[in-house]
């Protein structure tokens, strides 16, 4: 992969809704396997996204799509009060500063709007890569999908902290 790609961020649309849904499954089944057993990944990317309840959620939320103009590399959503929700990269982009730039975008869009604090659940994965962005760990927690536990972080970042 050539680490020379032009990444643009912009406004979700509808139309990216499929190819989003499939980066997710890819990403969670490939970047997670160092954290996650299959039967965890199977719980929590089964491949079976209701593509209409996603398209509603990512509407009513700030998202952003990372892309190289063809591609979808990377996507995050952010909601009205400060819930960071999904932020996934394409497992074959990973390291390149996608994520950092989606999280920049977000985090400067809701704290610009006066608000204090943005959280968010980051899965074990996840957490370091939060963590060197200033959130702190609130609480470990298991979240239950399908009948099976899955552990992540509830992590908070103050505006001062910003």
């Amino acid at each position: 992969m050539e680490n020379n790609i032009k990444i643009q961020l912009r406004p979700y649309q509808t139309s990216d809704c499929k190819e989003m849904s499939e980066l997710f499954y890819q990403t969670v089944h490939n970047v997670t396997v160092k954290d996650y057993s299959l039967e965890q990944r199977m719980a929590w990317a089964n491949g079976n996204v209701n593509l209409m309840v996603w398209d509603e959620s990512f509407q009513s939320h700030y998202t952003l799509v990372a892309t190289d103009g063809t591609l979808v590399l990377g996507f995050s959503d952010i909601d009205a009060t400060g819930y960071l929700d999904r932020l996934y990269v394409h497992k074959d982009y990973q390291g390149i500063g996608i994520a950092t730039m989606l999280c920049d975008a977000l985090e400067a869009y809701y704290f610009s709007n006066g608000s204090e604090k943005i959280t968010t659940h980051a899965s074990i994965t996840a957490k370091p890569f939060f963590h060197k962005r200033g959130y702190q760990i609130v609480k470990e927690q298991q979240v239950i999908r399908g009948g099976i536990s899955l552990t992540n972080y509830v992590m908070a970042l103050e505006k001062e902290n910003f």
